[in-house]
């Protein structure tokens, strides 16, 4: 007899979702699907009909935890709508600023599933650990883009400024001095995860296979991004209703269904190692796995851009504000995938703009993955993603003043 688990909200992620899992008499899950309930943000109204500066600063907004790749995304749309070369030196530096960001958010990720995997014994260590990565990795940022959280010399053309010799110096010896601390944390974090899971306060292995799924991969770049790996003729986006066959959540997702030739994808880290570096591992060892290593990539990145990087050099260009009409592409590799802004600039304005964010793209994959396996494992699935909803979130139901339906349909905002 099929019996139906709800999981809602799903925990430790951002923002809200939840995991709808029918199982069979053996608690094995039959079918899976998650779908964000997140209310929406409309951000992307809002810039509508607005100068294309003002893009970047409410767009990198979309969330809290992930602020620069939205910012990244977004300059990189506008600029490629306004056919905009941005010098080396500034290309450089918002690259840095992805770097140092990326290991920040994987170190957060380590956190927030540290009671799955930590034993008591460990959890000082692991979260000191991530405590000392985020306060260096935050400083860089601090100090490439102009703040922390919400970066603000991150601008259409370029950077800002450049960054003076003394303070790449002095970025350069932390970042050398931070690698044995991270190579000791991803070394750490990979043990634990291959020891196996905490469930009911006991260690379990992870089963063999488990949140394996077949999809495609999508990933445009190892490390930063490239806007020519999108094409439009290849990308569909579907409402909700017509994705779930359960009518009830089609009609209470907040997500809509991005498709690439027609199928869902996989996007994130285990993504990129697989098409970028052979990797052929799957599920929720490798998500994990992949998410640890990309740590030391990353950091070994920023270190050889500071030792490249013309401290003299101009970091942004001219431009013409007016724009060339067309739909410019932005794509950054977030932490949890990749990231796709599109902007189109007409006199001087804004006139479309939409975001294809990373959870976007897995939310259909993640539902789907939960299968084959118990039901008690659905909630570590969903996490080896690091979900973030807010970010996603992009319809709405349409109701009058007494809240009763007045479409029965999904309303892209």
């Amino acid at each position: 007899m099929s019996e139906r688990i709800v999981i809602s909200p799903t925990s430790r992620q951002e923002g809200h979702a939840e995991l709808v899992m029918e199982v069979d008499d053996e608690g094995i899950v039959t079918k899976g699907r998650y779908f964000s309930i997140t209310p929406v943000r409309g951000l992307e109204k809002m810039v509508s009909g607005k100068a294309p500066e003002t893009a970047p600063v409410l767009c990198q907004r979309i969330c809290g935890v992930c602020p620069v790749p939205h910012t990244l995304a977004s300059v990189e749309a506008l600029d490629d709508s306004l056919d905009i070369d941005v010098p080396r030196a500034g290309q450089l530096l918002r690259e840095l600023t992805l770097c140092a960001s990326n290991v920040n958010s994987h170190a957060i990720h380590h956190f927030l599933v540290a009671t799955d995997f930590v034993p008591e014994e460990l959890f000082a260590t692991a979260v000191d650990s991530v405590s000392e990565i985020r306060k260096v990795t935050q400083y860089v940022v601090d100090m490439v883009a102009g703040e922390g959280i919400h970066p603000s010399d991150v601008r259409i053309g370029g950077m800002a400024q450049n960054i003076s010799e003394l303070a790449r110096k002095k970025l350069y010896s932390r970042l050398k001095a931070l690698v044995p601390k991270v190579n000791a944390h991803v070394d750490l974090i990979i043990s634990l995860v291959e020891d196996g899971i905490v469930i009911d306060g006991e260690r379990q292995p992870i089963p063999k296979g488990l949140g394996a799924i077949d999809q495609p991969v999508f990933a445009s770049d190892r490390i930063y991004g490239n806007r020519d790996f999108f094409d439009f003729d290849r990308f569909t986006e579907i409402m909700p209703e017509s994705w779930y066959d359960d009518p009830e959540i089609g009609k209470r997702a907040c997500s809509t269904i991005p498709l690439y030739d027609g199928v869902n994808v996989e996007a994130g880290p285990r993504a990129r190692a697989a098409k970028f570096g052979g990797y052929t591992g799957k599920g929720v060892v490798a998500q994990h796995v992949t998410r640890a290593h990309e740590m030391k990539s990353y950091l070994s990145r920023a270190i050889e851009i500071l030792d490249e990087l013309n401290t003299s050099a101009p970091t942004l260009a001219d431009f013409d504000i007016r724009g060339t009409g067309k739909i410019g592409v932005g794509a950054i590799e977030a932490p949890r995938g990749l990231d796709i802004h599109l902007a189109q600039v007409k006199d001087g304005k804004t006139q479309f703009y939409s975001a294809l964010v990373p959870t976007t793209w897995n939310i259909p994959t993640m539902g789907p993955a939960t299968e084959g396996f118990h039901h008690e494992y659905g909630a570590h699935v969903i996490r080896a993603y690091d979900p973030c909803l807010s970010c996603a979130t992009h319809v709405m139901v349409v109701d009058d003043e007494d809240k009763s339906v007045v479409k029965d349909e999904m309303v892209k905002i």
